[in-house]
């Protein structure tokens, strides 16, 4: 099976983060359309992998399924019913090992317990890595940490190694213009004060396909 699933967080339809993120990217993964991005020279290069993607912050990394695409849905819909929506902390544009990223300014324990639960609630649905995938995660190497949490989840940002962040731009060698691009364009989202009131269900259909938004899950109000 090709088809990919994840579990994201994305801002509401209402909320402006969700417009500028979408501008920012060049694309509306909900409604799976182009759409235009700021006048800044090269931003269709600099967000190209992070366009397929669509905006979000991961919760449960892609992965194939090894049960049934409704089985996993079910599991979902039963997970959040025991998750409440709470406060988002203050969000900014923020350096992350090289790229660029919207990111909390203090830790919220809720995000990492949310996030948490997605990775390990529906994880029996998830298809073991082939050696392939494991090679390519591994990149260059991995600290033995991260390694066993590849081995055990598939993915080794996860529970203690996860950090909040909504990708905006690939690895860059110089950041100070895209920082002030970045900046000036989502400053007055980010002034804004939200709630995570939903998880949201992407799907992949294929190797190289963009991702689409296929459900959000309305957590307890």
């Amino acid at each position: 099976m090709t088809v990919r699933v994840a579990l994201y967080y994305a801002p509401e339809l209402d909320d402006p983060l969700w417009a500028a993120g979408c501008s920012w990217l060049g694309r509306d993964p909900e409604r799976g359309v182009d759409v235009p991005q700021p006048g800044v020279e090269e931003i269709a290069a600099v967000t190209a992998d992070a366009r397929g993607y669509g905006f979000h912050c991961t919760l449960k990394p892609p992965m194939r399924l090894a049960t049934s695409y409704g089985a996993f849905r079910d599991d979902v819909t039963a997970m959040v019913q025991s998750m409440r929506a709470f406060e988002m902390p203050q969000l900014a544009v923020a350096d992350l090992s090289g790229f660029l990223a919207i990111r909390e300014t203090t830790p919220c324990p809720e995000l990492q317990a949310l996030a948490d639960s997605c990775v390990a609630w529906p994880d029996r649905h998830r298809a073991l890595p082939d050696t392939a995938e494991l090679a390519r995660r591994r990149g260059k190497g991995l600290p033995p940490d991260a390694d066993q949490l590849l081995l055990r989840w598939g993915y080794p940002g996860v529970f203690g190694r996860w950090r909040f962040h909504m990708t905006l731009t690939r690895r860059l060698e110089n950041q100070a213009g895209w920082m002030a691009a970045a900046e000036a364009h989502f400053a007055a989202a980010l002034q804004e004060t939200r709630r995570v009131e939903s998880i949201c269900l992407y799907t992949q259909a294929g190797p190289g396909v963009p991702f689409l938004l296929a459900e959000r899950f309305a957590l307890t109000a």
